[in-house]
């Protein structure tokens, strides 16, 4: 176990010292000036429409929650979740390793609600499938729909994007499968899959692609019209990034978002790019971060209070 933190700590090193080289040529042929010039073009209604993104993504997070704590069949109440929630993800994304630093979060909240050390975990289990799940889906979507999408990033045949594609939403669909007709818990090593029930699966469907898609929007809405290839290429590039990001550990993808999207718009202005990128990273990851650690200051203030009165 040890050997593999290890592993993946190294992999994450790497692949961010990659992303950081890579970036350092891209940014020795971009002004910085026009990069602030790119962001001063973009309009308000596009500033709100990347703000109103921003809040979806973040309401169908706390969804996450919400369905993991049904499934548990816990009564936890929804400010409480969507704040829990809100905090988990706005810290994981920005530290990396969003698996451990969720888990924290998630335990010290959702132990002052009655959960178990046992029940927080499966929690936390539920709802990064809920994403995996998610992910697999709307990428299913993005390459049977575009499957030259791929092309952008590898050069591979157009059936082989849309056969992968294909086999993706055929795994969703065995998924489901299994919720409906109540197949046997799936067993592998020491990972089983327990199928919920079909409601609870249902909601996964609509909870993970919509927060991807509220995401995705994010750059969209940021990006000018001028040689935009549309929001389905936006979308399909940026869960190739977040997953790669995700992979590679990188405190708020540094560096492995800003390569992937600069390498797969070529027809695109560089600075539009990047631009559109530091929007997202101020409003899904900067300011989410803030009010995440005004959220832990006041949490952990208010439980030595309750201490202090025992």
């Amino acid at each position: 176990m040890k050997m593999r933190n290890a592993a993946w700590s190294v992999f994450g090193i790497g692949a961010v010292a990659v992303s950081v080289f890579i970036l350092y040529r891209e940014f020795r042929r971009i002004s910085f000036a026009e990069v602030a010039d790119s962001l001063a073009a973009i309009t308000l209604g596009n500033w709100a429409l990347a703000v109103a993104a921003t809040l979806v993504a973040y309401a169908a997070l706390a969804w996450y929650d919400r369905i993991a704590i049904l499934h548990l069949g816990k009564k936890v109440s929804w400010p409480f979740i969507s704040l829990c929630s809100f905090t988990t993800y706005a810290l994981s994304h920005n530290i990396g390793a969003s698996v451990l630093s969720g888990a924290v979060v998630r335990y010290r909240a959702y132990s002052t609600r009655g959960l178990t050390p046992q029940e927080i975990g499966l929690l936390i289990v539920f709802c990064s499938f809920t994403f995996f799940i998610g992910t697999v889906l709307m990428g299913g979507l993005a390459l049977t729909v575009e499957p030259h999408i791929v092309r952008r990033l590898i050069d591979i045949p157009d059936w082989v994007s849309f056969s992968i594609g294909v086999l993706m939403l055929a795994l969703v669909g065995l998924y489901v499968l299994g919720s409906w007709l109540h197949f046997p818990p799936w067993q592998f090593k020491r990972f089983t899959l327990q199928y919920p029930r079909l409601p609870i699966v249902t909601r996964q469907m609509l909870a993970g692609p919509l927060e991807l898609a509220a995401a995705g929007a994010i750059i969209y809405f940021a990006l000018p019209a001028a040689g935009n290839p549309g929001y389905l290429i936006i979308l399909g590039i940026f869960l190739a990034s977040f997953t790669l990001a995700l992979l590679s550990h990188a405190p708020g993808g540094l560096g492995v978002l800003e390569v992937t999207f600069l390498a797969a718009l070529p027809e695109m202005n560089p600075n539009d790019v990047l631009a559109a990128l530091i929007v997202f990273r101020l409003l899904y990851l900067l300011i989410p971060f803030a009010i995440a650690l005004i959220v832990v200051l006041v949490f952990e203030k208010t439980q030595l209070g309750r201490k202090d009165l025992d």
